[in-house]
């Protein structure tokens, strides 16, 4: 009686176990794990998040540079708006 409690125990844990193991906890305990694993710890991730800032920077950079050449592009549609007869200035 005993050996068929074990084994009903034993089948029931496994299923339990995969679930638990694939939901968002279990993946975020195996993240800690690995983390603790390769010995890096919170300079694994400080690395990871300077290089996100930046690439976050040089995006920064690129649209800058992007709304600086709309503007100039602006003013210019807007001269020519003013006085269609007048010929563009020379920058």
């Amino acid at each position: 009686m005993w050996l068929l409690v074990v084994v009903l125990i034993v089948a029931l844990m496994v299923p339990i176990t995969a679930i638990l193991l694939d939901s968002p906890l279990g993946r975020s305990i195996a993240r800690r794990l690995e983390g603790e694993a390769s010995g890096d710890g919170r300079t694994g991730g400080l690395r990871e998040l300077e290089r996100r800032v930046d690439v976050l920077e040089t995006d920064l950079e690129d649209l800058n540079r992007s709304i600086t050449g709309m503007r100039e592009e602006l003013q210019f549609v807007q001269r020519l708006l003013e006085d269609p007869n007048k010929k563009p200035r020379a920058s």
